[in-house]
C-alpha cells in the first residue's frame, strides 16, 4: 500500500509500505494492504511503519527504529484516511 505522511512543515514520507499502525483516540489500530476505507482521528503516540522504507535524510531525525524493526514517528495528534490502498496521515 502507498503511505504519505504530511505535517504543516513538510511531507515526511511518501512511498510503499507493508503495513502501518497508528495511535487512534480509542487505542492503536493497524492497517494492511486492501484495508476497508476509513477516516479517523489520531491521538498522541507513535505511527509504526512496517516494510523496507527509504526516509529522506532531511527528515530522518524525526524517525526512530522500534524493537520489532518497525520505523517510528512520534506525533501529538492528527487524522488518517485510507482509500483505494492509499493511506494519508496528516500529523501534528
Amino acid at each position: 500500500m502507498f503511505l504519505e505522511i504530511v505535517t504543516p512543515e513538510a511531507t515526511l514520507y511518501s512511498g510503499e509500505v507493508t503495513s502501518i499502525a497508528v495511535p487512534g483516540v480509542n487505542g492503536e489500530f493497524q492497517m494492511l494492504d486492501n484495508h476497508a476505507p476509513i477516516v479517523s482521528i489520531l491521538g498522541k503516540g507513535n505511527v509504526k511503519i512496517y516494510g523496507n522504507i527509504d526516509i529522506n535524510k532531511s527528515v530522518a531525525d524525526k524517525f526512530t527504529k522500534g524493537d520489532n524493526n518497525e520505523t517510528l514517528l512520534a506525533i501529538n495528534s492528527g487524522t488518517i484516511e485510507m482509500k483505494n490502498n492509499k493511506v494519508i496521515v496528516l500529523a501534528d
